[in-house]
């Protein structure tokens, strides 16, 4: 009988290796499912460790959000200095959704939505990560659309699209609201 391998720890320093951890079973089994004990042997570090680096489990929750916030950023940022029109920048937000999808970064939709819904103290450090990541999409969005209210009905559909990926109910859920996006933007612009 084969014997089950050992997965192998993520690489970097033990902060880097505690937030790949947290990332890859806060994403896979959620935050709340997730003992502290299984991110600590996932990183392959002592308990200790987590403590010297973060707070407990709710600093781990908080350097796991800035983390995605960050990688998320980035994704968006690359699309956006690609695009070549300024539909397709205004657009890009669901390009980056589509990649982030392909590379199977939203197997839970939405990290910060998946947060907001487990923990709902919203005194918990980790709420202003999530208020401040939803309000840095709406402004960017509304800075590439034009407009406040042009951003916030982009956010909408962006917002069902991760939801779409997430329970399966709809076919193409990106291409779907990047089309209805598009469409929205168009009429804006005749008004």
């Amino acid at each position: 009988m084969p014997t089950k391998r050992k997965p192998t720890p993520p690489r970097g320093t033990a902060r880097e290796r505690l937030i790949a951890a947290a990332d890859e079973l806060f994403r896979r089994d959620g935050i709340a499912a997730t003992p502290v004990d299984r991110a600590v042997g996932r990183a392959g570090v002592a308990t200790m460790t987590l403590y010297h680096h973060f707070s407990g489990k709710d600093g781990l929750v908080v350097a796991y959000l800035e983390h995605r916030h960050e990688r998320w950023t980035r994704n968006w940022a690359e699309r956006t200095d690609a695009a070549e029109s300024t539909m397709d920048k205004a657009l890009s937000v669901f390009d980056a959704l589509r990649a982030w999808a392909d590379s199977g970064e939203v197997e839970r939709g939405c990290a910060f939505v998946d947060a907001a819904a487990e923990l709902t103290d919203r005194e918990h450090p980790a709420w202003a990560v999530i208020n401040r990541h939803k309000a840095e999409l709406l402004a960017r969005l509304s800075e590439l659309t034009g407009s406040a209210e042009a951003g916030e009905r982009v956010l909408l559909l962006y917002e069902g699209a991760l939801i779409g990926l997430l329970i399966g109910h709809l076919d193409d859920p990106v291409g779907q609201a990047r089309a209805a996006a598009q469409t929205v933007l168009e009429r804006a612009q005749h008004q």
